[in-house]
């Protein structure tokens, strides 16, 4: 059975969870900036590249790994949000990407198949937005400018991709997206790799939106983006990070409706305090995303920015028994999209 196949089968029984993010808790490990640099010989200073730990202290990945496992996930991602050529060149680590993404993906490989409890789970490679843009200039006085271009951005998911696919991960995670055009550069990498590949290589997609309006940083609503990125069949469609579970709830809402495919969502641990540091309980978090379960608006659940295993293993527990969503039907009617959508009726 493929791992499409395989997903399928799991998600008609449950709802899925997700992990939470490995930063909170690299964090937590109290490293010295000579732990993250460990052998690698980088001069520059990797404090903060939690990318790089998943080459120089695989055992704190693999310790995180276990304990969201501990907390119920099903769906394991690899931390690797920013395990690109892009973003590690503020490190100097851009020789490195190719390491990092295989050792990333054979941690959570060989932590999900180190289980024998029969419980099924995955592995998604998670790719990040990169920090540049497609869509904005960085330039306020020259619009039309743009420090990389859509072919580079390509070649730069197809290396990631290849790295993580080579690691054992049976999805792409595209996650965290602020700029549509990003995104489809990623979607272009992975379908180029599936014809270098000779195999299915199923997608994942979730949005970030920058706003309550429900907009994504480059303008496009979640009814609009979703239209943009439909072509690609991804396996899951949904929204991660942008705010706590309490303001992503309508747009939740709006995509659940609309979208012919299964749905995941991983909020934030609630809003950011004046010290950029994350209050909401895990208790608060799972009777959140519990209202979205009991509604029928999710298929897979998880946590972004300052959840833990707790904040996990709460919503796990939360959903315990609730049947998942069920993926609608939706008519064969035109539907196109700028910023906002635009649908013709068959």
């Amino acid at each position: 059975m493929s791992k499409r196949a395989e997903f399928e089968a799991a998600a008609a029984q449950r709802i899925l969870i997700k992990d939470g993010p490995y930063g909170t808790e690299i964090q937590r490990a109290s490293l010295a900036p000579e732990d993250y640099a460990g052998e690698t010989g980088l001069e520059a200073d990797q404090k903060g590249n939690n990318d790089l730990v998943n080459l120089t202290q695989p055992q704190v990945i693999r310790a995180i790994c276990d304990s969201y496992i501990d907390a119920g996930a099903h769906i394991l991602a690899t931390n690797t949000f920013n395990a690109n050529r892009i973003s590690q060149a503020d490190y100097g680590a851009q020789a490195l990407v190719h390491d990092i993404n295989v050792s990333a993906a054979r941690i959570i490989r060989e932590a999900v198949d180190a289980r024998t409890d029969g419980v099924q789970r995955f592995v998604a490679g998670a790719m990040g937005p990169t920090n540049k843009t497609l869509s904005l200039s960085p330039d306020v006085e020259d619009p039309g400018f743009r420090e990389v271009t859509y072919d580079e951005i390509v070649e730069v998911y197809v290396e990631q991709a290849r790295a993580l696919v080579e690691g054992g991960a049976d999805f792409i995670l595209i996650e965290t997206v602020f700029d549509t055009l990003n995104c489809k550069a990623a979607i272009m990498a992975v379908k180029q790799l599936e014809r270098e590949l000779g195999c299915d290589i199923p997608l994942m997609i979730s949005l970030t939106l920058t706003d309550l309006s429900g907009r994504n940083l480059s303008g496009h609503t979640v009814e609009a983006f979703w239209y943009t990125v439909r072509h690609a069949k991804p396996l899951t469609i949904g929204l991660n990070c942008s705010f706590g579970a309490e303001q992503l709830r309508p747009h939740v809402q709006i995509l659940s409706d609309i979208a012919d495919t299964y749905l995941m969502a991983y909020p934030n641990a609630g809003l950011p305090n004046d010290l950029g540091e994350y209050d909401e309980l895990p208790e608060t978090t799972a009777a959140l995303t519990k209202v979205w379960a009991q509604n029928g608006r999710v298929n897979a659940l998880g946590g972004c920015c300052g959840s833990t295993p707790q904040h996990i293993a709460a919503m796990a527990k939360a959903v315990e028994g609730i049947a998942p969503r069920t993926v609608p039907t939706i008519d064969p009617d035109m539907r196109l999209a700028g910023l906002e959508p635009f649908t013709i009726a068959a």
